[in-house]
């Protein structure tokens, strides 16, 4: 098997911890803290589409192989999963282009609504590759 997979889960678990320690430096006031984390988290992001991009362009599918209930939750989280991912990448580009231009009312406002869905992109990004490569099915 591809190392390839973990890292993106690895990549997918460090973006999910630098945007709540990104969350909870901002609710400090610790503004460069804060945008440390998030350009952090930006960076894993961008390093996870690059390398989930390289990997199924040379691997393809990967085909779950559970049963039963898990089927169903599976595609549940997989499908919003997907969604939201295609949603995220101009909600997080809007949200930093509102940073760097020093707009911080409306860069709080769009953050609100990216924060939420960037999280659970990179949480679900994990729980999938846990329930494609690590939980062996019977």
């Amino acid at each position: 098997m591809s190392l390839l997979p973990s890292i993106n889960a690895s990549l997918n678990a460090a973006t999910a911890i630098l945007l709540i320690l990104g969350y909870t430096l901002i609710r400090q006031r610790a503004i460069t803290a804060h945008t440390l984390c998030m350009l952090g988290a930006t960076l894993t992001s961008t390093v996870f589409l690059g390398c989930y991009l390289y990997y199924h362009f040379h691997h393809g599918a990967t085909r779950f192989p559970g049963t039963g209930l898990a089927r169903p939750v599976y595609f549940t989280i997989l499908i919003t999963h997907t969604i939201l991912a295609v949603v995220q990448l101009p909600l997080i580009l809007m949200t930093l282009f509102r940073a760097f231009k020093g707009q911080f009312q409306r860069h709080i406002s769009i953050a609100r609504i990216t924060l939420p869905i960037w999280l659970y992109v990179s949480v679900t990004g994990v729980v999938i590759y846990w329930m494609l490569y690590r939980v062996q099915w019977t």
